[in-house]
């Protein structure tokens, strides 16, 4: 669905590029995350994938639309969920996904029932200037559904959100990918990163550090460590057990066969743990 080859973009059109060489592949029906910090290059190439800025140096396609010359089936084909909102505020949230819908010539969506899908049904009517910015923020994810994509661009689509609206965001996305609906994500949070992907690649410096799964990557860089809590004469202790060592191992066994055990929890790399060992820097 996607597929980019030596991808490069700069802002001031000479050698010093926001985006580096970047290549990559994303398969149908995938979550694919575009992990890193703040001005690595992001949202510069989600904005080249999507249209917004012209296509410089290397080739990518797009549901099978060759980027440097985006038509009518490229714009169909995508959804865009923007990080910053810009929608119409003079308009109800209503207005803004029936005007934005008249622009696609696919079937589209019900506005009404994306509304009740990001739990803005009840202000369907209300001018969206005086919306909150977590409302807004709502407003845009359901008008990048208006089209039905195939595939769903997604820039930091839980930022600054409530728990409660993100764990219902994060499920909206989770239904769409029973539905095969290909994802493009990218975001700088580690942990909506492991939730959702199939795959992540850590962008930095406008580079391509690593692709793989986030199972894969805390395997490989993760210590096989257990942190335990039990209880000896009466008191809880804390300790670390390598699953390596025989030593550990034995003892560890011997502390679950007399039932001393408390809490138990294996010690796995976090993403941004990982990133940092990759690339010498954190996400923020």
């Amino acid at each position: 669905m996607l597929n980019i080859k030596d991808l490069y973009y700069s802002y001031t059109k000479d050698e010093s590029y926001a985006v580096k060489g970047v290549s990559f592949e994303v398969t149908e029906g995938e979550i694919f995350g575009f992990l890193g910090p703040n001005g690595a290059g992001k949202s510069t190439t989600q904005k080249v994938l999507t249209g917004l800025l012209p296509m410089q140096k290397g080739k990518a396609f797009v549901a099978g639309v060759d980027v440097r010359k985006p038509n009518e089936k490229l714009f169909n084909s995508i959804g865009v969920s923007f990080e910053h909102p810009n929608i119409y505020k003079k308009l109800s949230g209503y207005e803004n996904l029936d005007f934005y819908r008249k622009m696609f010539s696919v079937p589209t969506e019900d506005p009404m029932k994306l509304l009740r899908l990001v739990g803005l049904e009840e202000a369907a009517n209300k001018k969206a200037g005086g919306y909150s910015k977590g409302m807004k923020q709502r407003l845009v994810f359901a008008r990048s559904l208006i089209n039905k994509p195939k595939i769903w661009f997604l820039d930091e689509p839980i930022s600054g959100l409530d728990p409660t609206t993100a764990n219902h965001i994060k499920d909206v996305i989770k239904r769409k990918k029973e539905e095969g609906v290909t994802m493009f994500l990218t975001t700088h949070n580690m942990y909506i990163a492991d939730e959702l992907c199939d795959r992540v690649a850590f962008i930095n410096e406008g580079k391509i550090a690593l692709v793989d799964s986030p199972r894969n990557l805390k395997l490989m860089y993760g210590e096989k460590i257990i942190k335990v809590e039990y209880t000896e004469n009466g008191q809880i202790k804390k300790e670390n057990f390598s699953m390596i060592k025989d030593e550990d191992k034995q003892k560890l066994n011997k502390l679950i066969s007399e039932g001393k055990i408390e809490t138990l929890h294996s010690q796995e790399a976090t993403l941004e743990e990982i990133f940092m060992k990759v690339t010498g820097r954190g996400l923020k």
